[in-house]
């Protein structure tokens, strides 16, 4: 028999559904999560996930839980969280220790009490959380420098760039709350360019353009995002006033870091003397993931949301999302709906489902013409041989090895393959994928070959 508390959330949750009027939302986000236990007041809520949990939690959806449970449990009922998940290394049913509210305050209150200064940093943002890899290897390892040493090093100003998406902001964060970390007294402070055009608007207007220059000559280390927006012949006096904030920093040793979607050399009416500031340290570029690194991403968030998803589905991802690191996370968080949503496995299938709302795959899909195209270039043969009867030797390598290439790059069954490849039984397609394996270890000429072939597939498909 379920204990009260249970029954008292399944009357919740009809209520919830009643007043969402969004069945898919419901499903997404209310219909797997339990009551878990009831104690001193307190309800524990059993949710599958870190990304229900921040559905749970957001303005979106927070109110209508918060007036739900109190209606339900009463006035002052608080309110707890439990992933139940089973992570490796990890027990189910763990507890987020950040995860506990009371509900009958006119505000949620933080855990912890609130800092004097607030540096808005994201504290998701943190280097341990930071992917690493070619793309952004220079700019890691100049800001793990940075971060020891703020405004003691060479690397000042520590100037990222690249195209949206691809982690400047997530890494000029991760800078200031290591920095933060190692020494809580500093005035860190993350603003983006735009924010500070409104407040430098807005202190000229109100006659506080002296306070507004203060206050940011008081910071320890300036972190601003999207520096490009200052660019403009609109915008001098907001650039002279930012020149005069960096300057004064600069002397004094801060540390100032910002980031920007083009190098500073691309960047047009921005008065020079500031552009010539921005050249003084260090400048390096973040570029597009490349596919070792989203896969790596994309397990990381995997981890991180408590999900379990294969590695042929993480590989068909990071081949078609290859853009920048928001798709892949995007695709991870529809990914994660969609299967709560609609009770089913995250396989290839669903993938593929999500990613064409996402990102354009068409293009990069291979296909087994693409493949035959290209081994009988490499292997000197002609299309007529290759689906021939011959038992030549060098008719038979390249047909095997289009065979293995084709099973090795697309997501044809064997017998299928064995159909498109000269009319081939299942026994044989499978007789040719030990062949090859056999000969990648023996017969160099043909290994030659092969890899020729396997580089140009990996370079369309990464």
């Amino acid at each position: 028999m379920a204990a009260q508390f249970e029954t008292q959330w399944e009357q919740c949750l009809a209520i919830i559904r009643e007043n969402l009027h969004n069945e898919e939302a419901y499903k997404a986000f209310f219909a797997s999560v339990r009551a878990g236990s009831y104690q001193d007041g307190k309800l524990t809520l059993l949710v599958p996930s870190h990304f229900v949990y921040e559905a749970l939690e957001s303005d979106q959806y927070f109110d209508l839980l918060k007036k739900t449970l109190q209606r339900i449990y009463g006035p002052t009922i608080k309110l707890g969280y439990r992933i139940a998940v089973v992570k490796a290394k990890e027990t189910d049913n763990q507890p987020d220790n950040n995860a506990s509210i009371h509900l009958n305050a006119q505000t949620r209150p933080e855990t912890k009490q609130e800092p004097a200064f607030d540096s808005h940093l994201n504290p998701n943002c943190t280097l341990a959380s930071f992917c690493p890899g070619r793309s952004n290897e220079l700019a890691l390892s100049a800001g793990i420098t940075v971060s020891s040493r703020p405004g003691e090093n060479a690397f000042n100003p520590f100037f990222i760039f690249g195209a949206s998406g691809v982690g400047k902001t997530h890494l000029a964060q991760a800078i200031g709350l290591k920095i933060l970390e190692n020494d809580p007294a500093k005035r860190v402070l993350y603003v983006t360019a735009y924010q500070f055009k409104v407040q430098y608007t807005d202190a000229v207007r109100q006659n506080r353009l002296n306070d507004f220059i203060n206050f940011y000559q008081s910071i320890d280390v300036l972190i601003v995002d999207d520096i490009q927006e200052f660019a403009g012949k609109n915008l001098i006096a907001t650039q002279n006033t930012f020149f005069h904030i960096f300057n004064h920093l600069h002397q004094l040793c801060k540390q100032l870091i910002m980031t920007c979607d083009r190098p500073p050399v691309e960047l047009e009416d921005l008065v020079p003397r500031l552009l010539t500031r921005f050249k003084w340290g260090f400048i390096g570029e973040i570029e597009r993931p490349d596919y070792e690194l989203r896969k790596g991403i994309l397990r990381s968030k995997c981890e991180k949301e408590g999900i379990t998803i294969s590695n042929d589905v993480i590989e068909f991802i990071a081949r078609n999302a290859t853009d920048n690191v928001r798709d892949l996370e995007g695709v991870i968080n529809s990914l994660l709906a969609h299967s709560i949503a609609f009770n089913r496995p995250i396989d290839q299938e669903l993938a593929t489902r999500v990613l064409r709302m996402i990102v354009k795959i068409e293009s990069k899909v291979i296909t087994c013409e693409n493949i035959i195209n290209l081994v009988i270039q490499s292997f000197n043969v002609d299309m007529k041989s290759l689906n021939s009867k011959s038992r030549k030797k060098e008719i038979v390598q390249a047909r095997q090895a289009a065979m293995h290439l084709c099973h090795q790059f697309t997501t044809l069954s064997v017998v299928r393959i064995g159909e498109v490849i000269g009319n081939r039984d299942h026994a044989t397609v499978l007789s040719a994928f030990k062949k090859v394996d056999d000969m990648l270890q023996t017969d160099p000429n043909f290994t030659v070959r092969y890899k020729a072939v396997e580089a140009q597939l990996k370079a369309k498909r990464d």
